[in-house]
């Protein structure tokens, strides 16, 4: 019976949109099966002419592709965040050798912060809190408790909930990169 290669595991992405800014932000763990490969990795992005906001969970080599298509119907659509995530998840979902591919993107703009999915998937958040990955969740919950229950701004709710999430998840580290917008 063929065995498979281990699976790379998640990561943790989270965006936070919080009194007029929008952040997003990821750690930096690589892991294939049960190691860590790399714990420095650069899971998120500024595309667009700095204008657009992207981080990935998944395989590495998928969400770079990803990542190249989107910048290219962002190009196409001149910048509107959502018909280019509609017209990337429609191609995702279409095209075989996208269909293949294993990764979640998380987008964000001024305006707009959606999760795009392989699956035909374009899904924006109802309260500008979003999280993709093994460590989502628990960056997600975190995230809500701080901006309930505190005043910290985006940036520092963001970077706060991912080292919680990254203590939590064993395929999340505390080397977190955060953009904002």
């Amino acid at each position: 019976m063929p065995t498979r290669a281990p699976e790379l595991h998640g990561t943790t992405i989270l965006s936070v949109r919080h009194r007029g800014h929008v952040v997003l932000g990821g750690d930096g763990q690589v892991t294939l099966g049960q190691t860590v490969l790399k714990s420095n990795a650069r899971k998120v992005r500024r595309l667009h002419h700095d204008r657009v906001l992207a981080g990935f969970a998944g395989a590495g080599a998928d969400a770079l592709t990803l990542f190249e298509r989107f910048e290219v119907k962002l190009q196409a659509v001149n910048g509107n965040l959502r018909r280019a995530a509609v017209e990337l998840s429609k191609d995702w979902r279409t095209d075989r050798l996208l269909r293949r591919l294993e990764a979640l993107l998380l987008v964000a703009d001024r305006e707009s912060s959606l999760i795009v999915s392989g699956t035909g998937d374009v899904i924006e958040p109802e309260d500008g809190l979003v999280a993709i990955g093994s460590g989502g969740p628990f960056a997600l919950a975190a995230a809500r408790a701080l901006l309930t229950h505190t005043t910290l701004d985006a940036r520092t709710v963001a970077v706060e909930a991912l080292g919680i999430a990254g203590d939590i998840c064993i395929y999340t580290n505390r080397n977190i990169v955060v953009e904002e917008l």
